[in-house]
C-alpha cells in the first residue's frame, strides 16, 4: 500500500534540516496556556538520528505506572519549582532515556496543550547528532525507546480523525507503524510535522483525547 513513504531531503538527519527547522518554530507564536490551577509539565520533541534518517524519540511507558501505564509518550514530566519548560524536558530527557544535552541544542516550542488529565504540557523541540540506538531507558518508568522517522510521520494516511459522543471535537491520532498514537502526545506530533516541517501555522489545542487519557 502506498503510504507517501517516499524520502525527502528534510527527513534526513542533516545540518540542513536542523537549520529548516529551526527557522520554522523561530517564525512560529506558540501560545501558551495560563492555567495556575492546572499542573504544568514539560516534554521534549526531541530529534535523533535513525541511520541517516531523522527522527522524534518516542517512548513506551512502563505497564506498571500508576498514571497512563503502557502508553506511548515523549520524553517529559512535572515542571519544578523554580525551573523553565526548557529546564524541565531536558531534565526528563536525562532522567528517562539517559540523554544528557543543553540549552544550545533547542531549537524552540510549539502550542501549549491542555490534557484531560489536568495538566498543562509545553512542548519543547530538541535536536541531537546522537544515534537513536545508543538511548538507554530509564526501566522504573520507560519500558523501551522507539523512532518515530519523519517519513514516518508524514504518512498520508495520518492523521486519524475519529467522532466520539462524549465531545464535540474529533479524537486525533497519528499511525505509527501498525499502531497509532493518540493525542496529546499524537497532537504534539501532529503539530511538530505542521509547524516544524512544513512551515504551517497549525494550532491542536481543540482537538480530543480518548476516553482512556480522561483518567
Amino acid at each position: 500500500m502506498d503510504r507517501n513513504r517516499l524520502a525527502s531531503p528534510l527527513h534526513q538527519h542533516s545540518p540542513h534540516t536542523r537549520e529548516h527547522l529551526a527557522d520554522n518554530l523561530h517564525g512560529f507564536d506558540a501560545r501558551g496556556q495560563n492555567s495556575p490551577e492546572l499542573k504544568h509539565a514539560a516534554v521534549a520533541l526531541t530529534v535523533v538520528q535513525e541511520e541517516d534518517h531523522a527522527a522524534i524519540i518516542l517512548t513506551r511507558r512502563v505497564s506498571s505506572l500508576r498514571a497512563h501505564g503502557g502508553q506511548w509518550a515523549l520524553p517529559g514530566g512535572r515542571i519544578d519549582s523554580g525551573e523553565t519548560p526548557e529546564q524541565a524536558a531536558l531534565r526528563e530527557l536525562h532522567e528517562e532515556i539517559n540523554l544528557v544535552l543543553d540549552e544550545s541544542q533547542i531549537l524552540g516550542r510549539l502550542d501549549d496543550f491542555i490534557t484531560r488529565s489536568g495538566y498543562v504540557i509545553t512542548p519543547i523541540v530538541v535536536w541531537t547528532d546522537n544515534n537513536c540506538a545508543d538511548l538507554h531507558p530509564n526501566p522504573d518508568e520507560v519500558a523501551w525507546i522507539e523512532s518515530f522517522t519523519f517519513t514516518e510521520l508524514s504518512r498520508s494516511d495520518s492523521p486519524i480523525l475519529q467522532s466520539i459522543p462524549e465531545s464535540e471535537q474529533p479524537v486525533l491520532s497519528m499511525h505509527f507503524k501498525d499502531d497509532v498514537v493518540f493525542a496529546p502526545t499524537g497532537a504534539l506530533l501532529y503539530q511538530f510535522l505542521e509547524v516544524a516541517l512544513k512551515g504551517r501555522d497549525t494550532r491542536v489545542l481543540h482537538y480530543e483525547q480518548p476516553l482512556f487519557a480522561w483518567r
